[in-house]
């Protein structure tokens, strides 16, 4: 069989996973493609207007087979135009980093996996074309529907069944399966995808926290009921689960509020903390600082972290250039104070990268789970201490 299109741009960059030759030749990224897409353009940092088929066919199909993700969906589908919309909300993602994760699933045929975040059903064929049997999830119904019809026209419709659902509660229907691939920004996990893996069962996803919103690729084995552990293994980002979404409010405080707030002096540069996109400074701060979701307005970094009940806690940091680099406080928690301490810890400890680092999860009978990051080994958890203020 020739490989053509992504297979052969993979191939030419040597990014073809081993066993996966025969799948990326049989199932073209193109089949599953609507008419209308928008690249991401990785010099601007920004997404292209709409490439439509009918209008530019050349163009179409040269994005089609490009190493680049495709917005399929904007707005969760209320966004009309040639324009982005304001938020991504389906994509066909990067292929060489749809590759990585189907090399990360460690898949060698006659597996049954399921999938959250079916988009175009373009993996979901992969898996399929690979020799798995796959139930797919998709919550948007339009995408669903699409997904169906783009996978009827190939062989493998049969080997695949497309629900329409929240895919935070997985398919008990076709449990246990042996792989799990979550195809979209996980913050919490939801116990389903625990329960519904069969022991030894990978669970694969791009995990991360609400101080980044980039993610990490965590590698999960379930190791008995209710627990599963991992490793993370490469920087990427991914479109966020609709219900786990994470913005920094609107917030409004009293006009004296830098005047009664806890007021301090920062120890480093605050740049440092902040915006790097696959450096595994944010990914490490966010592992140590529990729910603080950062923003950055014009030389200054705001943290929020929510009310848990003795009230929201708030941080307002400056540092624009030719002023005095100051941190005001108010809140039960020390924000800032958390994101300097765990900067200092992953600096004593050499600034490891993100792979040095792991999650273990536990689900207990309530349906709560536990999250507990660690370093180096799922024995050695990092202590995680919301700091009180001075």
């Amino acid at each position: 069989m020739t490989t053509r299109g992504v297979g052969a741009y993979l191939a030419s960059i040597d990014a073809m996973p081993s066993g996966w030759e025969h799948a990326f030749a049989a199932v073209e990224r193109a089949d599953f493609l609507p008419r209308r897409v928008w690249s991401f353009d990785v010099a601007t940092g920004t997404y292209t207007s709409v490439i439509d088929r009918d209008r530019d066919p050349v163009a179409w199909h040269r994005a089609a087979n490009s190493n680049a993700p495709l917005v399929v969906q904007w707005d969760d589908g209320t966004h009309t135009g040639d324009e982005p919309g304001e938020l991504a909300s389906s994509s066909a993602s990067m292929p060489s980093v749809v590759a990585d994760m189907l090399h990360e699933l460690d898949v060698t045929g006659g597996e049954t996996v399921l999938e959250v975040g079916t988009a175009t059903g373009y993996t979901a064929a992969l898996l399929a074309a690979r020799g798995c049997r796959v139930v797919t999830i998709e919550i948007d119904p339009v995408l669903a529907a699409q997904a169906r019809a783009n996978l009827n026209r190939t062989p493998y419709a049969d080997a695949v069944t497309v629900v329409t659902g929240d895919g935070a509660l997985g398919h008990p229907a076709g449990a246990p399966y042996d792989r799990l691939h979550i195809t979209a920004g996980v913050r919490h996990i939801p116990p389903a995808w625990i329960d519904q893996a069969r022991d030894g069962a990978i669970i694969l996803m791009p995990w991360g926290t609400d101080y980044s919103p980039h993610d990490q690729a965590l590698k999960l084995t379930r190791i008995g009921p209710g627990r599963a552990c991992g490793p993370f293994t490469q920087p990427l980002s991914f479109m966020k689960l609709r219900d786990q979404r994470r913005e920094f409010p609107e917030t409004s405080f009293p006009d004296d509020w830098p005047e009664t707030s806890r007021e301090s002096a920062p120890d480093i540069d605050v740049t440092d903390t902040i915006g790097a996109a696959y450096e595994p400074v944010e990914f490490v701060i966010g592992l140590h600082v529990r729910d603080c979701v950062p923003q950055q307005v014009e030389g200054t970094l705001w943290l929020y972290a929510p009310d848990t009940g003795s009230g929201a806690s708030i941080a307002a940091v400056s540092y624009a250039e030719g002023c005095k680099s100051a941190a005001y406080e108010a809140g039960p928690r020390d924000l800032w104070g958390e994101v300097q301490a765990a900067y200092h810890r992953w600096e004593d400890a050499g600034k490891p990268a993100a792979d040095r680092f792991g999650l273990t999860v536990i689900a207990d009978r309530e349906g709560r789970v536990e999250q507990r990051p660690w370093f180096g080994s799922p024995d050695v958890e990092l202590s995680i201490h919301h700091r009180p203020p001075l």
